[in-house]
């Protein structure tokens, strides 16, 4: 018992309520029996119909079978991940880990907790002729005569309406399905050492912590060397990371949706430009009119969208959009709708609030926009990833030399012990875009940096100019204006297409476009 400072009326100790129920407190859900057996009776059969084959399930088919090949012999686990607290009990909407996106062919927010597991089988036994069985072990809808229909407000139909059932998603993806109360025995079965009778499991790690403690934990159990499987581990992400490399043709398709539906975003954004110039927060106001695009047209943005003013667009991530956006200012707006498959766009454009460039900012940007085109005019088939980034960023080296702002000679600035001219360009000119905006992140570095731009691939071209405020290296005019200018870039046999090309560019263009929806002065 314990004593309120401010009465001294003796507290009343706690009844003994377990922490986890109290929760549900506030629901003053009625537990009688004619109240449960009320809830579970008369209500109409599900006029559902059976879904069609998904287009996306022979894709996804593929990419099964091309990590089969890489790891016969092994059972794989690629866990979608597990819903994730927000706000006490309530959670953020569930996106699956890309990986498990990808060979799955599932997106949007049906199954958290799910997990796929590629069963080994005998030689070119296995699904496609490949070396294993894919299983999606997931919780599937449960019947409105059981208490989870009413009363589970994470999972229940009554809460969060249907869930599909394991012959729904079967029947979508072309995939086997089991109930996921089955998961543990499907991973641990047979587990332990190679070579002495045991099956080693590689798991796609820090995804779901419950998947990562039963495997951890079955290692333990049979001996298997905990720091060499975590290396295992990786080889596994790795994989992942570098079979999303290079697009197929379905993944395109939905990549140039994302893309399509960003530019509508972006049109949203000047039309509420003479909003935001009279607003507090401003960028925030831009911020919102993308966001409402992105819902309507896909599923959510690929990224917390960057719409920064002023000199907050020389604050290279700037995501707190709190600021003003004033009539003399560039706005930099870094956006992406992510569609229903989970692929996103990455687009960026510099905008003049006032729908026209003043002398100094068209200077500037115009330098921006000549690395972008070097950049692309670098980016042919059997160029290296790198290429793109060094010929950029020698443009802005070049230009920032003509401007008497570099403190060294080109040469020197361009030398390996220089770079002086990064000072003003501190990030990468290019990444590959796809389920993740920075995609194939945990691909090899000679993959990656030192890969060959091949067909298939789809990447970023984005070189940038931010002089803050408070650089004194640069001249006074120069101070609190940021600008950068990104799009998608596919790679094809014939060389590269800009995905997002039908957004302006030009500073012409980009004046012209603006002035036909908007008018900054309200006139």
């Amino acid at each position: 018992m314990s004593t309120d400072v401010n009465n001294s009326a003796p507290l009343q100790a706690s009844e003994g309520q377990p922490l986890e129920e109290r929760g549900n407190n506030r629901s003053q859900r009625p537990e009688s029996d004619a109240f449960k057996d009320f809830m579970g009776s008369k209500w109409a059969p599900s006029t559902a119909q059976a879904p069609a084959k998904a287009e996306v399930a022979v894709h996804a088919a593929r990419r099964r079978r091309a990590i089969s090949e890489k790891f016969q012999g092994e059972r794989l686990v690629i866990p979608a991940g597990p819903l994730k607290v927000r706000s006490n009990d309530t959670d953020y909407r569930f996106r699956p880990h890309s990986g498990f996106a990808h060979l799955t062919g599932l997106g949007l927010d049906h199954e958290p907790e799910a997990v796929l597991v590629l069963e080994p089988t005998a030689e070119s036994a296995g699904d496609d002729g490949g070396h294993h069985h894919a299983t999606l072990y997931f919780r599937p809808l449960s019947g409105r005569d059981t208490p989870e229909f009413y009363a589970n407000a994470r999972y229940g139909e009554f809460w969060i309406g249907p869930r599909p059932t394991l012959p729904e998603l079967n029947q979508l993806l072309d995939l086997d399905t089991a109930d996921l109360s089955e998961l543990e025995v499907a991973i641990t079965k047979d587990a332990g050492v190679v070579g002495v009778g045991g099956m080693r499991i590689r798991l796609l790690r820090e995804v779901d912590m419950n998947v990562d403690a039963l495997v951890d934990t079955s290692r333990i159990n049979t001996g298997v060397d905990l720091e060499e499987s975590d290396k295992l581990d990786a080889l596994l992400a790795e994989a992942l990371s570098e079979l999303r490399l290079l697009k197929d043709e379905w993944e395109i398709a939905e990549i140039k949706k994302a893309v399509a539906a960003t530019i509508n975003g972006f049109h949203e954004v000047v039309k509420v430009l003479p909003r935001a110039i009279t607003h507090d927060r401003g960028e925030r106001v831009v911020e919102g009119a993308f966001f409402a695009r992105a819902r309507e047209e896909g599923n959510d943005l690929g990224y917390d969208t960057i719409a920064a003013a002023g000199n907050n667009a020389t604050i290279l991530h700037w995501i707190r959009n709190n600021g003003r956006v004033n009539a003399g200012d560039l706005l930099l707006l870094d956006a992406g709708v992510e569609a229903d498959s989970l692929y996103t766009a990455d687009v960026t454009r510099t905008l003049p609030v006032n729908g026209s460039f003043s002398e100094i900012q068209r200077k500037i940007y115009q330098a921006v926009l000549d690395a972008a085109d070097a950049g692309f005019a670098a980016a042919q088939p059997g160029a290296k990833f790198r290429d793109v980034h060094t010929a950029a960023v020698t443009v802005l080296a070049e230009r920032l030399d003509e401007w008497g702002v570099l403190p060294v000679s080109l040469d020197e600035a361009l030398s390996e012990h220089g770079q002086h001219h990064r000072r003003w360009m501190p990030h990468g000119t290019s990444h590959h875009l796809g389920l993740d905006v920075h995609d194939c992140a945990q691909a090899k570095r000679e993959l990656y940096l030192d890969g060959i731009l091949t067909e298939g691939m789809v990447f970023t071209i984005e070189p940038g100019l931010y002089f803050k405020n408070e650089d004194l290296a640069v001249p006074e005019e120069y101070r609190g204006i940021g600008i950068r200018i990104e799009d998608d870039i596919l790679m094809t046999a014939d060389g590269p297409v800009n995905l997002s090309a039908a957004l302006p560019r030009k500073p012409d263009e980009v004046e012209s476009w603006m002035a036909g929806i908007y008018s900054p002065t309200g006139e």
